[in-house]
């Protein structure tokens, strides 16, 4: 075996990559997709991790004659930026040990994915994606969508990055204006603009790994999310759910169905699906390890992870079916209402004495200048809660509440 483990952007999560790799006697590379990491991820990029670093400059075959030297055996995406050129290296370096490379486009954007569980029967949503607005109004017009509430976002984006709600009546072509030609956090240019009709319902993180394509659950929890004027899918709360849930056994059968649809036959996968009244619907997938700080609330709640999946499968050759909820884990995402100066950082100081506390992390010291809460990068802190009782959880979980609710910003 290869004493090698090449990731593409280990960044974000996949920042954990590396010293799990070390841990199992292999030796990191790390290959970035640019000369920089995208601005999403600038913090969480380590080059000191790794002996050997290389950058993508645009010749794939270039790049992969540069990672022959190392003989290796197989590569993995550590962040959703890496995505596609794991897919292009491993498709010259290692053919046939990754995804099926003619979906490559369908794990990454997410017009592709639609058209890919269309292309395979899998109910979805309906959506467009054009960089014409007479062209979206004619669609709109011809699936009797005008007038009603719609979600407009980048066909590449993560973390909720530009997500806006259209509410009825409301003005479409303002946030189609909005989206089209902006830079995202990705660091991408979003030449196109997706209208997606609004799911109505109870959305999940479903997080699973994929062997031979084979589809095993890693973990299952129920997000809740707020919306702040047309921001939407801003993350609040998620709570773990057990494998046996009936919530999950509603999700699961869906879940496999699109993991299939978009050609994941190795590795991670991360899905936001929609229980609707209609049942479940894709909100989007993703082929890497599920980010945000998900590891570490993955294994605390399970005892197990996709970092701690992919090595004992890479490495060790080992594959586990399902998983096991150890503890009831309650995470909560805090938002800044507003940009400005975060006057109040005390007002978390009794967060602690909270039975069911567990961990918090304030994103920013005392006086710092906060952005206003919008997506996932933009959370000003995390607490997690961690108790048997689902009374305690719940009382709690209202205390942070109420914590939340005092936050004073003032104005810049």
């Amino acid at each position: 075996m290869s004493k090698y483990t090449i990731i593409v952007d280990p960044l974000s999560t996949g920042q954990e990559y590396p010293a799990a790799f070390k841990e199992a006697g292999q030796i990191p590379v790390a290959v970035l997709s640019g000369l920089e990491p995208p601005p999403a991820y600038t913090t969480s990029w380590h080059p000191d991790d790794f002996e050997h670093v290389h950058h993508f400059t645009g010749d794939v075959a270039a790049l992969a004659e540069e990672l022959r030297q190392y003989e290796p055996e197989y590569l993995i995406p550590g962040a959703e930026s890496g995505v596609e050129l794991a897919d292009q290296l491993i498709e010259i370096l290692v053919p046939g040990t990754g995804n099926v490379p003619e979906l490559a486009s369908a794990r990454r954007d997410k017009w592709e994915m639609a058209e890919a569980l269309r292309v395979a029967g899998v109910p979805r949503l309906r959506q467009i994606r054009t960089a014409d607005p007479v062209e979206a109004e004619r669609w709109l017009k011809e699936n009797d969508l005008l007038g009603r509430r719609l979600v407009i976002k980048p066909p590449k984006s993560a973390a909720g990055d530009e997500v806006y709600v259209v509410f009825e009546d409301g003005d479409w072509r303002e946030r189609f204006d909005r989206v089209l030609g902006r830079t995202n956090k990705m660091g991408l240019v979003n030449d196109a603009v997706l209208i997606q009709e609004y799911a109505e319902g109870t959305e999940y993180l479903v997080d699973s790994y994929t062997v031979d394509g084979k589809h095993s659950l890693v973990d299952v929890c129920r997000y809740t999310k707020i919306s702040r004027g047309d921001k939407i899918g801003i993350y609040h709360r998620i709570d773990f759910l057990a494998e046996d849930d009936p919530e999950v056994q509603a999700l699961w059968p869906y879940t496999q169905q699109v993991l299939d649809a978009v050609g994941i036959r190795t590795g991670c996968g991360h899905a936001e699906v929609m229980m609707t009244a209609d049942g479940p619907r894709l909100i989007e997938v993703a082929a890497r390890p599920a980010g945000g700080g998900h590891q570490m609330v993955s294994e605390l709640a399970t005892g197990d992870n996709h970092i701690k999946r992919t090595v004992a499968h890479r490495v060790r050759g080992e594959v586990r079916d399902g998983f096991d909820l150890v503890q009831h884990l309650r995470g909560i995402f805090v938002s800044a209402y507003r940009d400005g100066y975060f006057r109040n950082r005390e007002v978390f100081d009794d967060a602690p004495s909270l039975k069911s506390f567990h961990w918090m992390s304030i994103l920013h010291e005392p006086d710092a200048v906060v952005p206003e809460t919008v997506d996932l990068f933009t959370c000003l802190a995390w607490v997690i809660l961690i108790h048997s009782d689902p009374q305690t959880l719940d009382d709690d979980y209202r205390r942070v509440l109420e914590m939340e609710a005092a936050i004073v910003i003032d104005a810049p």
